[in-house]
């Protein structure tokens, strides 16, 4: 099979693969899996095996990798560089920012390589494919939200009330996914009260991220899209 059939088959795989995510971890739920952290793990890392070798398959030019770099590489800059501060991150802004402006395949690229390249400094463990994957979520969602029209009128002003209120959902939805992980996987036995607890404290930290995810797009959103936006359209990208 050539790189290019291999390319459009994992793009037509693209939502499957993101939802095989959470059907394993209900599974996992569900049956009461005694080995449920690694079951999972192996899954979302064979997930972001897949999406990725479906972005190198489709044999993209250097013109075209370099703004997907850039942005990733400020989104673990822009991490490490708020690192003191809990949860107030610009990861999910920059990748929902890629996802608008380079499509929702790049978003999904910048958030996952953010997580990555960022945890050489943070430290690298189980959880890193799991932040790979939450992130690349946020923009992969972003993207294909910006492609229906949500975040920009047709005259190109945004609509940033639908944009603000994604940006907080987004931090929610990392939030999510990282809990339902730790939760599903590490909480033994799992009980009601057990999840309950360790959702209390993981709450905040989650609202925090959805609410320095608004700031954050409330700062960059518009001369970001911009600038890219020219990038896009002066080489053909």
């Amino acid at each position: 099979m050539t790189d290019y059939r291999v390319a459009r088959l994992l793009a037509k795989l693209e939502i499957p693969l993101l939802l095989a995510v959470p059907a394993v971890m209900a599974a996992a739920l569900l049956a009461g899996v005694e080995q449920a952290a690694l079951a999972m793990l192996v899954v979302v890392a064979l997930v972001l095996a897949l999406f990725f070798a479906g972005y190198e398959a489709s044999r993209p030019g250097l013109r075209q990798i370099m703004p997907t770099l850039v942005l990733a590489a400020l989104a673990a800059a822009g991490r490490i560089l708020f690192g003191p501060i809990p949860d107030f991150k610009p990861v999910s802004a920059i990748a929902i920012i890629a996802g608008a402006t380079l499509g929702r395949r790049n978003g999904f690229m910048v958030g996952a390589l953010a997580a990555l390249t960022s945890n050489f400094f943070f430290g690298q463990g189980m959880w890193t494919p799991w932040q790979m994957y939450a992130w690349g979520l946020v923009g992969y969602v972003g993207g294909a939200l910006a492609y229906a029209g949500a975040f920009d009128r047709a005259d190109g002003t945004v609509r940033m009330p639908a944009l603000l209120t994604y940006g907080f959902a987004s931090g929610l939805l990392y939030g999510v996914v990282i809990n339902a992980y730790d939760i599903i996987g590490f909480v033994q036995p799992l009980t009601w009260a057990g999840a309950m607890a360790r959702l209390a404290t993981a709450v905040p930290f989650d609202i925090t991220h959805g609410l320095a995810t608004c700031v954050f797009l409330v700062a960059l959103y518009k001369p970001w899209c911009r600038r890219i936006n020219r990038v896009v359209v002066k080489y053909g990208l």
